[in-house]
């Protein structure tokens, strides 16, 4: 049965050295002096402490770390992940026998190796009426953290941040999978730079943003970069759309409309922009929508079919494409161009590291001229953009055949663009496009 939620409500703790109505003085036991770090306590409600209520937990603290609530009233511990670095989530239902109410005490435990840190917090009044924030400490806040937008996400590029906020602290910045723990000098009371240089297998992923830390004596602020790396004024396209402009395919019980996003060097394709329409007929609900590929699969009628594909980048950048193809009932003469299907992988599929192999099938003893090159999909990602294989296979007599590649930097995301071409004697020849993406 759904339930009918009747109140969002979001309370935020941070580490305070005084107490509030909100919350109390942390306790704090540590395993070693090098203690690990709590640094704020987020509590949302979809109904109050009523039965049935959804609690959600954040917690942001040292990164890799174990953490674990006991909430006064909940006989129960709440076992939080880690979903993004530093940052852990969990949730909790409220049982008729528990016994919450405003002002239960909250006890948070993190563990990183063998070194414990806990906080005890209270849930704040009114938590199932209104938006609670306790304000954080006195003179320890971030007022801004920015970047200074590059043109292009390239080896040897200086990435420049700012923080603004409290004098005489000590500040650095982390981008996550690439490099933590950047120093930011204070130039000025209250203003700190710091710069990254990229380098060549960096892996700038926009949905892992960058965040700045700044710690005044023992207490520590956070906060995360809001606005894109680059300046990204390029709009993406879509390649390797199938059916191709103008094709006419045999009709079937599963015809796939599909096409790959391009957005190299920008921010990438924002999936919830992406708006398929075929034949007049908006789609997209029934479609497969990735940042890299869409996807529609549907028993069409023989007929004409004009596709218009819309989508925006994570910045704005708008990009439409139309084109047509057709739909033809199935053709039992014999046929006059060569027949090649993949019969190993789906297009856009995901491969595993090492060695890909594909195998298909076309007419017995025709001629297979593979090319496979490895197109890096990731902000940052670069040196990929080069041919992995380019061979010829023959099919046997019962029109089988294989080839098989490896990328030597095989990084997540990367996109294999397979091309296939087939020609026997006396045949039109017949090419056929296969995208894969590295797990």
């Amino acid at each position: 049965m759904t339930k009918q939620i009747r109140h969002h409500v979001a309370a935020l703790f941070l580490l305070l050295p005084v107490a509030s109505a909100l919350m109390v003085v942390p306790g704090t036991v540590m395993a070693q002096p090098a203690a690990p770090e709590l640094r704020s306590l987020q509590v949302a409600t979809d109904d109050g402490l009523r039965a049935g209520a959804d609690l959600q937990f954040t917690v942001e603290g040292t990164p890799r770390g174990k953490v674990q609530l006991r909430v006064a009233g909940v006989p129960r511990a709440i076992v939080l992940q880690e979903t993004e670095r530093g940052v852990y989530t969990g949730s909790y239902t409220v049982r008729r026998q528990d016994r919450l109410n405003e002002g239960s005490a909250v006890r948070a435990t993190l563990k990183v190796r063998n070194r414990t840190i806990t906080s005890n917090y209270t849930l704040p009044a009114n938590i199932g009426d209104r938006n609670v924030v306790a304000a954080p400490p006195p003179g320890l806040k971030i007022d801004r953290f920015s970047v200074a937008p590059i043109d292009k996400m390239e080896p040897g590029a200086e990435l420049r941040f700012t923080l603004n906020g409290a004098p005489g602290g000590r500040a650095d910045f982390d981008i996550p999978g690439v490099i933590d723990n950047v120093p930011m000098r204070e130039v000025s009371p209250g203003v700190y730079e710091g710069a990254y240089t990229i380098r060549r297998m960096d892996n700038l992923a926009p949905s892992r943003p960058t965040v700045a830390t700044l710690r005044v004596g023992d207490r520590t602020v956070s906060s995360t970069l809001t606005q894109p790396l680059i300046a990204d004024a390029k709009p993406p396209v879509i390649r390797h759309v199938s059916p191709r402009d103008g094709e006419t395919v045999p009709r079937s019980a599963a015809t796939s409309v599909s096409g790959t996003f391009d957005d190299v060097g920008g921010v990438g394709v924002d999936p919830k922009s992406v708006r398929i329409v075929i034949a007049g007929r908006d789609v997209t609900s029934a479609s497969q929508v990735t940042p890299q590929f869409f996807t529609y699969r549907a028993d069409l009628p023989t007929g004409r079919y004009p596709v218009e594909v819309t989508a925006r980048d994570l910045v704005g950048n708008g990009m439409r494409q139309n084109w047509t193809f057709n739909i033809a009932s199935q053709v039992n003469a014999a046929p006059t161009t060569v027949q090649l299907q993949v019969t190993s992988h789906a297009n856009h599929a995901t491969v595993d590291r090492g060695a890909v192999v594909v195998r298909g099938r076309t007419v017995p003893g025709a001629v297979v001229d593979v090319k496979v090159n490895a197109v890096g999909t990731l902000v940052g990602a670069f040196g990929l953009n080069q041919e992995l294989l380019s061979q010829r296979v023959q099919a046997d007599g019962n029109g089988d055949f294989s080839f098989s590649f490896t990328s030597q930097i095989p990084l997540p995301g990367t996109r294999y663009e397979v091309t296939m071409n087939a020609e026997r004697g006396g045949m039109a020849p017949t090419e056929t496009q296969l995208v894969l993406f590295q797990k």
